[in-house]
This record gives structure tokens, sequence and C-alpha cells, in this order.
């Protein structure tokens, strides 16, 4: 029961540039398909956003960019929130849930590279060339793959992020296809990196919307934007990193591909020095996306991430 339209929708948003890109796109998409409502942005800042000097990896790994618009939901300030779903920890408060994913843009990532370097691929970078990235994920797998290449973290939102590669702090950095093509800087995008040397984060290039539980109404609403396709993927990435209990600072990629009914799931686990890596895949029905999740975490515990997992909590707790 849609409760009277005198009663605007509350959307909570972060205040990044891109957090706000995708807000106002789930705005103008709500509010065409519900003409007689009002939904109205509400922003603010999160930890993620205040502690720019530290890597991610040594602040927490849980709820960076998500805690304070929880507590706007629990506390009845805002009705939902719209995340990159990348930032949405697999578990949730008590009283919250995904209410719902949006279709995805593409989920790999992308090589941006400095003046100096656009001849360059990845793989033809220099010895010693100085590559950003704030990921673990991307971290331990090009280390893997590349293990000449120099790596530096790297903070701040994604202009910034930019401004500091162009200002020449950096060769190249790795920064996600589909934050470039939302800001509309699909331009600087130098090279699209392969699956087969860099899996994806959980929910990269998604937008999950995370409600009340129990809010009937916004539910409801909410469901008009739930790409199945898109949901169904996510969903099998969210229950492998939640099966091995990794935070979205821990070297956990994947890849998933929707062929019909026929899911397949591709995961990843390594070392933060890229010298371990455990990688499988599991292929399932999409209605069992969940199970294939789980499935495929077993399997690589098998394999050893279990022992990979435990030595990297170590190190981040003695950091």
């Amino acid at each position: 029961m849609v409760a009277s339209p005198a009663r605007p929708i509350r959307i909570g948003s972060r205040k990044s540039q891109l957090a706000l890109v995708q807000t106002h796109w789930v705005q103008e998409q709500l509010q065409h398909r519900f003409a007689d409502r009002r939904f109205e942005v509400h922003t603010m800042s999160t930890q993620g956003d205040k502690i720019l000097d530290v890597a991610l990896a040594k602040i927490g790994d849980k709820g960076l960019f998500t805690k304070e618009l929880e507590m706007g939901m629990l506390n009845n300030e805002i009705d939902f929130a719209v995340h990159s779903l990348k930032d949405l920890p697999t578990r949730l408060p008590e009283g919250l849930m995904l209410g719902c994913v949006t279709e995805r843009e593409d989920p790999a990532d992308a090589l941006v590279v400095h003046a100096n370097h656009q001849d360059k691929q990845l793989e033809t970078l220099p010895a010693g060339a100085v590559v950003g990235t704030s990921s673990l994920r991307r971290l331990a797998q090009l280390r893997y793959h590349y293990p000449h290449l120099s790596f530096k973290d790297i903070r701040g939102n994604l202009n910034t992020r930019l401004q500091k590669l162009d200002a020449g702090e950096y060769d190249a950095i790795i920064l996600a296809v589909a934050g470039l093509k939302r800001l509309n800087m699909a331009d600087r995008i130098h090279q699209v990196i392969p699956a087969a040397v860099s899996l994806h984060a959980v929910g990269q290039g998604a937008l999950g919307i995370e409600c009340r539980a129990n809010d009937a109404e916004i539910i409801e609403l909410l469901t008009a934007l739930e790409h199945t396709p898109t949901a169904q993927r996510c969903y099998a990435e969210r229950s492998f990193l939640r099966e091995l209990e990794g935070g979205c600072q821990v070297p956990i990629g994947v890849n998933t591909v929707l062929d019909g009914d026929t899911l397949t799931l591709t995961g990843m686990v390594a070392s933060i020095d890229g010298k371990k890596m455990v990688k499988g895949s599991i292929t399932g029905a999409a209605i069992e996306a969940e199970a294939i999740g789980i499935k495929l975490a077993q399997q690589l515990r098998n394999q050893g991430a279990s022992d990979i997992l435990a030595e990297i909590f170590e190190q981040i707790q003695r950091s």
C-alpha cells in the first residue's frame, strides 16, 4: 500500500561527485516512474570520505562509506540510500536490507596513464613505473602478474586521483571503468584490464539501494529499478565474499557471466604481496546464485584460501 503522495521520499547519498551522479540518476528514474511522488536528495559525509591520508586497509574495512547513511535510515532521517554496491558490506545492520540492485555498468578495472605513457599498455609499462591504487584486490593481482612494477597508495575522489596522475605523482593509476563512464570521462580509459589479469570487486559497476527491512512502501517503489540479471550476478558475488568473511579491503576478486538461465562465477583470493593466488569457477542455475557463491568459496578454502586470508588479517592487525 503506497502512502499519501504528500510525503516526500528522502534519498540518502554521500557528497562525492560520483555518488551524487549515481543518486540523481536513481532520483530521476523514480521520479519518471512515480510522477505523483516527490523525491529529495539528502547528503552526508562518511568516515571514508573524511579520512583521505591513510590507506583504506588501515582504517577498517566494513562500512567505511555506508555507516552514517545507515544510521540515517535507522533514525528515520532518510528513507533509503544509494551506494556503489562494491562499498556495501555483505552483512547489513539489523533492520536494513538490500532493497534493489540496478542494471550494471561495465564492472572491469581501467588503466589510466600519464601523458608520457600514452604508447604503453599495462603489460608494456617499464620496470619501476609507479602505479597508483587504493585497492588491495587490484594491488595483489597486479603484483602477481607484473612484479616489475612499483605500486603506491592513492586516495581521494576520482578527480583528485586524476589530478595527482596528471601532475606526475604516478605513471599510471587503476580506476573503475564504471565510475569514469558515469562521470563522462570514458576518454580517460586507456586500457580496459581483462578479467584474466584483474578480477573485479564484488558488486562493482552496480548500484545497491539499501532501505529499512520493514518499510513496505519504499520496498515497493524500489522494485521498479531492480535489474534481475545484474541482481543474480551480484548475489552470487556477495555470497562468495560473505562466505569468505572478507571485507572490501581483502584481495578477493570475482567475475560473473550470465548465459540465459545459467550463471558462471569465477573468484580468486590472493596474498597482498601477489605471490600466492587461488582461483576457481563454478557454473549453475542463476536462480541459485547465492548457493553458487557459497560453493565456490568453500572450494577455494579447500585450495588454500583460508590460509591466505588468515595471513592477511594478521598483517592488517600488525600494521
